[in-house]
């Protein structure tokens, strides 16, 4: 995720927009994530377990408190001191957080990042705890969770997928059908247009919102191995492959919802849900901005289809879940609570507050889902292929300084395709050397 001011020049990088930021706040950058507990070695209260916890918004926050409540209940004596950091910020000051104090268990996510930690020896091989709840999960979440080393050091929680959202009553009253080809949703776009719509929603003042329809773009028209290799600096940015993706964006930029670059991703939600937007390229967390009585309204379709040769294979469905400090205060209770989060009741407990993702527990009772996360469920499971999304599939300098600053110079200039890609691929070099 991404810290920018629109506008700035030049355009300044997540880190060090942080850094000015925390400044003007009296606050030193190193010390603005810090754990409620001891943190690591500080041999703190063995009744105690610290939890660092990234959903700052107010629904997700209040589900996980719900589920963190509900282990301080079955625990046999063990409290947790939730330490919620704003998302963002988290994500920017996280490895400054591992090698300092950080909480016994805390939240990240799979994959490339979760790896990235790993390899650095800043969290907890849970290789044993997977010996026992290994059962609850699928193959591809188990892969997800291991590190290059083999072992595993992260515990899934929920998931949920990107896709096209829109609201059923307003495609039901207009008599829009869900696209299977790129054209057919530009001809979409076209008469979403002409019906006084935005046809696709979209922000970018966040700065990671845009990542997402490059993700979209990037394995329907190249397939998922060209896009896992370029994220992981195996190929060249400058490739015409890429450009391709971007020259196929640009041609869909006149359907995106203007003046993105100074609108937060729930302000561009807000639109779908009164109405004004036609559809919107997000993660499930788009229903987070609609009320509980307009939910069922909610749908989504996969990307539609670029390249014949890669169909609708490839789904993005990040998978959130938790970790534990490499040396936690409380490692027994950190190991209790992890294989509590790895239960299906926890997640449960969790999708009732938001029902924008699923359980990762492959035993989770889906009696209760709704039928979008059923849909999602589904989507998931018969995908071919799962990525995480550009900045959690890559290298975190590669996604908070060159592809940030790229998207957003391409986003105000869309001619400037060239000039933008060169950067990209400059530092690409730099950074996977």
């Amino acid at each position: 995720m991404v810290l920018h001011t629109p506008g700035s020049t030049p355009l300044l990088g997540r880190r060090a927009m942080l850094r000015i930021m925390l400044a003007g706040a009296g606050v030193a950058a190193t010390g603005g994530l810090a754990a409620c507990g001891g943190g690591s070695g500080s041999g703190g209260d063995s009744k105690v377990v610290t939890f660092g916890n990234n959903l700052s918004d107010q629904v997700p926050k209040d589900a996980i408190t719900a589920a963190i409540k509900a282990f301080e209940g079955q625990s046999g004596g063990l409290s947790v001191t939730i330490n919620t950091k704003q998302h963002e910020q988290y994500q920017e000051q996280i490895n400054n957080y591992l090698q300092g104090k950080p909480d016994d268990v805390l939240a990240w996510f799979a994959g490339y990042r979760m790896r990235f930690f790993a390899d650095q020896g800043l969290t907890s091989d849970l290789s044993d705890l997977w010996g026992k709840v290994g059962g609850n999960y699928s193959d591809a979440l188990k892969q997800a969770s291991t590190g290059t080393d083999g072992k595993q050091y992260f515990v899934p929680f929920t998931q949920y997928a990107w896709g096209m959202f829109y609201r059923k009553s307003v495609w039901q009253e207009r008599g829009y059908a869900v696209p299977k080809t790129l054209d057919e949703m530009v001809a979409l776009a076209t008469k979403m247009k002409s019906d006084g719509l935005i046809p696709i929603a979209f922000a970018q003042k966040q700065g990671w919102p845009g990542m997402g329809t490059f993700d979209q773009l990037n394995f329907r028209i190249n397939g998922y191995q060209f896009h896992v290799d370029l994220l992981a600096g195996k190929e060249d940015w400058q490739d015409k492959r890429v450009k391709d993706v971007f020259d196929t964006w640009k041609r869909l930029l006149p359907f995106h919802q203007e003046n993105a670059l100074g609108r937060e991703w729930q302000e561009a939600a807000q639109t779908l849900q009164q109405k004004k937007s036609g559809m919107y390229l997000l993660g499930a967390f788009v229903g987070q901005q609609f009320p509980d009585a307009e939910k069922e309204d909610l749908d989504f379709f996969p990307f539609p289809e670029i390249n014949p040769e890669h169909g609708t294979d490839t789904v993005e469905a990040p998978i959130d879940g938790y970790m534990m400090a490499k040396k936690p205060s409380n490692s027994e209770g950190g190991l209790k609570l992890l294989e509590y989060l790895a239960s299906a009741e926890p997640q449960l407990a969790y999708l009732k507050s938001d029902p924008t993702a699923v359980a990762t527990n492959q035993k989770a009772d889906q009696a209760g889902y709704s039928p979008l996360q059923k849909k999602v469920a589904d989507t998931i499971k018969n995908a071919k292929h799962i990525t995480q999304f550009l900045d959690r599939d890559t290298d975190p300098g590669f996604a908070s300084e060159a592809a940030t600053n790229g998207l957003i110079e391409f986003i105000k200039d869309p001619n400037n395709i060239d000039s933008v890609l060169k950067g990209m691929a400059d530092q690409a070099k730099n950074i996977f050397k």
